[in-house]
């Protein structure tokens, strides 16, 4: 039987130290910024980018990876005799899911499975993590997939952005658009649902932005575990510090399974801007 290799893509930004253990390839996607390309978590850090972001004269744009990206990937696991599994950001926010279909074309005998997570971040990310893991326990191609299916169906992504501008002028902001124009001190708290970002709330300041946040991700957690939870953040790690703090307390430490604080990737944080927050969970893994 063939051991399952996951490949995700680099907006998955798991930590390095579980992609290492549990063999998890990933393709990065780029940002382009004047007339410079970066490979995503290769080239570029979110050290890096948000550093350099609030003094830049041109904005970053990105792009999803070439087909010949994915291809090079999963010929060079095939020949290792490899299956794949591969997981990646939803094709509502980018064109990744194309590119590696377009290369799993290329290999039409082979045992490769491709799934669009309609996510990303760790509410994808949690979904490779139970595939990486159960592909260590030696389960089958199609287990896998279903593991992370199940994981999928059963996470949910919230978050809080300072500003709407990158999301507007990235052409991410899906049914957010619905706040562009609103008081610029409402703070806008968004959901990744059905692949697109949608709005959920608008509250007048930061502080109580987070409060509201944290009451709707209570909610729709609803008793449901065991509970694998992230928080994420683009360059406001003591922040997220004391958001996952805070969420830990209000659960009982016997229902969560996993815990991780889990930096924004540049490509991501082009699209959000500095300073988001976000609260994901996968529940019943």
């Amino acid at each position: 039987m063939s051991r399952v290799a996951v490949v995700t893509d680099s907006t998955a930004y798991l930590p390095r130290e579980l992609m290492e253990r549990l063999h998890i390839h990933f393709v990065p996607l780029q940002l382009i910024w004047g007339d410079e390309t970066y490979r995503d978590g290769i080239d570029i850090t979110p050290e890096a980018f948000y550093t350099r972001l609030p003094h830049s004269k041109t904005m970053p744009t990105t792009s999803q990876p070439s087909p010949a990206a994915f291809r090079v990937v999963y010929e060079d696991l095939l020949h290792k005799g490899n299956d794949i599994l591969s997981i990646h950001i939803s094709s509502k926010l980018s064109g990744t899911i194309d590119s590696a279909t377009q290369a799993r074309q290329a290999f039409p005998d082979a045992a490769i499975e491709v799934i669009d997570s309609l996510s990303t971040s760790m509410g994808m990310g949690f979904a490779v993590l139970e595939a990486a893991r159960a592909a260590e326990q030696g389960a089958t191609l199609a287990e896998c997939k279903t593991i992370a299916e199940k994981a999928l169906a059963n996470s949910r992504v919230f978050f809080l952005v300072r500003t709407l501008e990158f999301l507007h002028r990235g052409g991410r902001i899906g049914g957010a658009q619905a706040f562009v124009g609103t008081a610029l001190n409402l703070k806008p708290i968004l959901e990744l649902r059905d692949g697109r970002i949608e709005a959920l709330d608008r509250v007048r300041t930061w502080n109580k932005a987070l409060d509201r946040l944290v009451e709707i991700y209570a909610e729709a957690v609803a008793g449901r575990k065991p509970l694998r939870i992230a928080v994420l953040h683009a360059n406001a790690e003591e922040e997220a510090q004391r958001l996952m703090e805070r969420v830990k307390s209000i659960f009982n430490v016997n229902d969560i399974r996993e815990t991780t604080i889990v930096p924004v990737s540049p490509v991501i944080g082009a699209h959000t801007g500095p300073g988001c927050v976000g609260l994901t969970f996968t529940a019943g893994m």
